[in-house]
């Protein structure tokens, strides 16, 4: 017997990393939870008070998240055509296990002034544990760092390396804002 949607919700805590840095979001304004699978991070920032549009092209992850208050669902195909959030701008920005480089300045571009970014996902390394294998989605050592300075971010916080915590994994993270 398979578990529901809202069931696995229950299973996949938010990333403590989000947990940690998502407190620093002006309250006002909207977040963005990028690629939001079935919206773990989407239902944190909602439970905290903030207005959140979550995105993911998959339909089906983002059906549990109807009707949930605060929360404003969107499928969307983020890696093809014309970029489907321009002209949008956000208090926040949540993006966690996804990486598409080409959208990079076009996601950073929509951080308001005063907005709060948590990136993380994975790095080079982590082919040695699984998926993600292929570098086309691995970031490279400090790439996280190097695109919030060029966006003109000030960081707050910085991680890469190895977690064995939800699984074993190279990962990268960083927590940066607009001034």
């Amino acid at each position: 017997m398979s578990a529901s949607l809202n069931e696995i919700v229950q299973i996949i805590p938010p990333s403590p990393w989000v947990a940690r840095y998502c407190d620093l979001m002006p309250a006002s304004g909207e977040v963005l939870d990028l690629a939001c699978g079935s919206g773990r991070h989407a239902r944190l920032l909602a439970a905290r008070g903030h207005s959140v549009l979550a995105v993911d092209r998959d339909l089906a992850a983002i059906a549990g998240l109807e009707g949930v208050a605060g929360i404003r669902a969107r499928q969307l195909d983020l890696e093809c055509g014309e970029w489907p959030l321009a002209g949008q701008s956000f208090s926040g920005i949540v993006v966690t296990n996804y990486l598409w480089r080409p959208r990079l300045p076009d996601l950073l571009a929509m951080l308001a002034p005063g907005g709060v970014l948590i990136y993380e996902t994975f790095m080079l390394g982590n082919e040695a544990y699984g998926k993600p294998s292929n570098p086309d989605f691995l970031l490279r050592p400090g790439e996280l760092r190097e695109v919030a300075q060029a966006a003109g971010l000030r960081e707050i916080a910085f991680e890469e390396g190895y977690t064995a915590s939800p699984k074993p994994a190279m990962r990268q993270a960083i927590c940066a804002v607009r001034d």
